[in-house]
């Protein structure tokens, strides 16, 4: 396999010898030409002149185009154009000199005469040369026609060699930190990599010129002057004062030029720069970047700090200076900025983090690392990085030099290397983005190895920064759009602005990763974000800048270590403001009256609270609930229709009432409770069993609450006698029986509008009940539903458990009236082996559902259609909760909505269960048309 052809040669502008020795184009002197044109304008050059230099300029450059490589044609040229010089020297200076006669009134008279004869004498060697010129150029012209004729075969043969020039032009390293011994290996690891079998443009010839910029903005562009008509791509400059021109003149040249450098903005307006790409992006992207992480965090607020150099420096303004510039731009024109000097003492660092501090708490930092390292020794010094309120950013976008523990330096002391240590706890570093692969790496220490042993250079022991490698990418880049264009027609090897726009708006696989530029020549650049590991005080990449889709994305199990102990990024704006300007100051006697009517209005407050609390316990005291049996005038037996307690029995089963159920007349049949008079109210009694009752606070709480609840839909409580033997409860009486009653009776047609209300009724007093201090009612069933003379529905039986229980239970465990109780309770209250005796407000859900599937099917409680269950199977088989046991719903009529309400009032699980409120809302929409407030209205 043969090996690629590559040359290289290099060229030191220092060396004018040499220059002169590798060039071959008169070019350099033609500029000069202009340059002298417009520095003899100010004194009236002729215009004859001007059309001889138009003229042998338009002239010289077609020709010397074409016939670059013919000695003859050479030497002619150069003899036109010192005729050419000299002809504008000397009509320069009898210009000069006529416009000086012409204004010598500011010269003395014995100098008047000297000048007249030296302007005769000029104008006759002026003529001279005017004629020698015109001779000179017939010649030339004669020269051009035969010459050209001779040689025009060979030039059309060259014009479809494989052959590539590449110039590069980088600085060296006393004048850049990415200096041509750190180019050149890549460039010529790259063109290696086009040229062979498995690259773009295999068995081509590819020649590589090297020149030193010295970062001049002389000798660069000189050199790619010199050199445009041997080059077919510029590689750099990569210093901004140097590409400047020469990106302008390729445009004119028609000679692609891609770098990493030229980040500044203005090189964004590619109608100036219309070959030029860049493969490093623009500062701009830098500034998106960081405005995207800065938002992040929620700062909008923050300070430019930035190395520029002195006002008038022949070396222009900084990196830093255009860098935090484009960050100025892309976050507003109300960003503090502030420039400084390298060379500042640690006292101006500190009045420089003063001013900083007085207009934001997030500071971004942009200078070399050694004067970034001082900065934040300044800021550990002004508590600065103890108080966690301030955070540091550093634009470090392509030193690699000691990234990983820039805090250290050898030469310094112990001492100060260990507060720089903690200094840089502050600061996170905005780097651009470096590959972290085997591919990577291998091919990094293999441009080491070729810097070291062909340019004597050494990188140290760091990554080979991603500002260098990208120009490997450039000639991968250009090897792509030169092989594309041969494709479409190859006399366009040549053409340089076909070829640039051939690498535009395009994605490829560069060394870097992923490579994608974007429509106007630059690269989208993606940055890291970097942080110190408090564990190995080591700067670590956590996230990850893509500014494909500006998105920013962590490294998985990495995090920011926050200064300070903070465990959250500080916010960027001080409470107070930064001059406490949020934060009034308030006067002494302001302070004081706060604090008084402060004491004042506690002292209030706990009046009103000692107030209440000695009130409820007066009230407590007073037992106004009390009763004495005195009082209670009971109705005799005898004057009472029927027995006092009767049990209806109906077919095989016997229906047991409360014993609050109120009297009902039913075709004869009667269910009684007993009634008494008490100060004028007829009320039902309810006896206690207990043997003896203990007045406790709670119950004496109770009691009272009992006394002062009031609602058209509960049982009014007038009080209790507490006098053993004769115990008892005294509540309001209900002529019209219960909920269970009406239900049972067949005879009572009951229409939807009637159970809507019924429905209703209960739903208001449940949802008081709730919402008082009783909060549930633990027992609620249809024969604890009564109704009053005007068909008002009240809820009766709630509160007082622990005197409604006796002693001894009313029902043995096994009995039928025992088990048909329970059928109301909820699943999860007949699983506790202990149920509270109050209940729960989701029971009582519940235990409404069981009502409501009464009223709708008036088939008794749990009602299971062809399934005849016992009381005790039924409330087992809810208990168990396997087959989720409830009342059947497809064999009884009604809306479709009432079914739905059921089945959600008795869920399985007490949480998916409504409460009362909810309840209220539902009940009201079905009986949207009867909305009164008790059914004989609705009668």
């Amino acid at each position: 396999m043969n090996e690629p052809i590559i040359n290289v040669h290099s060229t030191d502008m220092a060396e004018p010898a040499s220059f002169i020795k590798h060039t071959c184009c008169t070019k350099p002197i033609h500029c000069i030409h202009i340059q002298r044109i417009s520095d003899w304008r100010n004194h009236g050059t002729l215009e004859t002149s001007k059309r001889h230099l138009v003229f042998s300029q338009v002239f010289i450059f077609l020709c010397s185009k074409l016939l670059f490589q013919c000695d003859f044609i050479f030497k002619s040229e150069l003899l036109l154009s010192m005729y050419t010089n000299l002809f504008i020297y000397i009509q320069g200076v009898f210009s000069f000199f006529n416009h000086a006669i012409k204004d010598s009134v500011c010269i003395p008279r014995e100098y008047r005469f000297v000048l007249r004869l030296v302007k005769i004498k000029l104008f006759k060697l002026s003529s001279f040369c005017d004629k020698s010129y015109k001779y000179s150029r017939r010649v030339y012209i004669v020269v051009m026609v035969v010459a050209g004729a001779m040689i025009g075969g060979v030039v059309a043969e060259q014009e479809f060699k494989k052959e590539v020039n590449f110039h590069l032009i980088a600085p060296n390293p006393m004048k850049h930190e990415h200096s041509i011994m750190q180019i050149a290996p890549v460039v010529e690891m790259a063109l290696r990599h086009v040229s062979s079998s498995s690259g773009r443009l295999p068995g081509w010839i590819l020649n590589l010129r090297k020149t030193d910029s010295n970062c001049s903005s002389t000798t660069g562009p000189l050199a790619a002057t010199e050199l445009h008509n041997y080059t077919d791509v510029f590689l750099g400059p990569v210093c901004e004062y140097v590409i400047a021109p020469v990106a302008r003149y390729s445009g004119v040249w028609d000679i692609p030029v891609i770098t990493a450098g030229a980040l500044v903005e203005s090189f964004d307006h590619k109608t100036d720069y219309p070959t030029l790409t860049r493969m490093m992006g623009s500062y701009l992207f830098v500034g998106e970047a960081l405005k995207h992480i800065l938002h992040t965090f929620k700062w909008k607020v923050v300070a430019l700090l930035y190395h520029d150099h002195k006002l008038y420096s022949p070396k222009g303004h900084s990196d830093c200076h255009f860098i935090l510039g484009a960050v100025f731009k892309t976050f507003g024109i109300n960003t503090a900025h502030k420039s400084f000097n390298e060379n500042y003492s640690a006292d101006q660092f500190k009045k420089l983090l003063t001013y900083a501090s007085k207009q934001a708490r997030i500071v971004v930092v942009c200078a070399n690392p050694l004067t970034v390292r001082e900065i934040l020794l300044a800021a550990e010094e002004l508590k600065m990085v103890d108080s966690g309120e301030y955070v540091f950013f550093n634009i470090e976008l392509f030193n690699s030099m000691n990234t990983h523990n820039p805090w250290y330096v050898k030469n310094d002391t112990a001492e100060r290397n260990s507060r720089a240590k903690k200094a840089y706890s502050a600061l996170l570093t905005v780097t651009a983005r470096t590959p972290d692969n085997p591919d990577y790496r291998h091919f990094s220490s293999e441009v080491k190895k070729l810097a070291h042993e062909k340019y004597n250079f050494s990188f140290g022991n760091d990554s080979v920064s991603p500002f260098v490698t990208s120009f490997y990418d450039a000639v991968l880049l250009y090897s792509i759009a030169l092989n594309e264009t041969l494709q479409i027609n190859s006399t366009l090897q040549k053409s340089g602005f076909f070829i640039t726009r051939r690498m535009w708006n395009r994605t490829f696989q560069g060394i870097t990763g992923d490579v994608r530029i974007d429509w106007n020549g630059d690269r989208i650049s993606d940055y890291s974000l970097l942080d110190m590991d408090p564990e190995s005080s080591e700067f670590k990449i956590v996230a990850n800048y893509f500014g494909i889709n500006h998105s920013l994305e962590y490294v998985p199990g990495a995090k920011i270590h926050w200064a300070g102990g903070r465990t959250e990024p500080p916010p960027d704006i001080p409470v107070c403001g930064f001059d406490n300007s949020l934060c009034t100051t308030m006067p002494g006697y302001a302070i004081l009256s706060i604090i008084l009517s402060s004491v004042v209005v506690v002292l209030a407050i706990a009046s009103v609270f000692i107030y209440r609390h000695y009130k409820l316990e007066a009230e407590i005291a007073s037992m106004t609930w009390r009763v004495t049996y005195r009082d209670i005038v009971r109705v005799p037996p005898g004057k009472m229709r029927g027995s006092m307690y009767s049990l209806v029995r109906r077919g095989s089963q016997v229906t047991v009432f409360s014993e609050d159920a109120m009297s009902m007349c039913d075709m004869g049949r009667q269910v009684f409770v007993p009634t008494a008079f008490y100060r004028g109210n007829k009320v039902a009694i309810k006896s206690i069993t207990k043997s003896r009752i203990e007045l406790t606070r709670p119950l004496l709480l109770e009691l009272k609450r009992m006394k002062d609840l009031h609602h058209d839909h509960l049982v009014r409580f007038y009080g209790a006698c507490v006098d053993p033997p004769d115990c008892c409860l005294l509540t309001e009486y209900c002529p019209k029986g219960s909920l269970q009653d009406i239900l049972e009776n067949e005879s009572f047609k009951l229409d939807w509008m009637f159970r809507y209300s019924l429905m209703h009724d209960i739903v208001k007093g449940m949802s008081y009940i709730h919402s008082s201090e009783i909060k549930s009612h633990g027992s609620l069933k249809s024969s604890n539903c009564v109704v009053d003379s005007r068909f008002v529905l009240k809820i009766a039986d709630f509160g007082l458990r622990s005197l409604r229980m006796s002693d001894d239970a009313c029902e043995e465990s096994d009995s039928y009236a025992f088990w048909r109780r329970l059928l109301w309770t909820a699943p999860e209250l007949l699983r506790m082996r202990h149920p509270p005796p109050e209940g729960t407000q989701k029971g009582d859900v519940y235990s409404f559902a069981i009502i409501v599937h009464e009223i709708v099917s008036r088939q008794g409680p749990f009602f299971l259609g062809d399934m005849n269950y016992a009381p005790r199977e039924i409330v087992e088989g809810v208990r168990n909760g396997q087959m989720c046991l409830r009342p059947n719903t497809s064999e009884i009529s009604c809306e479709e909505e009432v079914t739905n309400l059921m089945k959600r009032c008795w869920a399985e699980d007490p949480a998916d269960r409504p409460d009362f409120s909810t309840l209220k809302a539902a009940i009201r929409k079905l009986n949207k048309d009867n909305e009164s407030n008790n059914i004989l209205d609705n009668l």
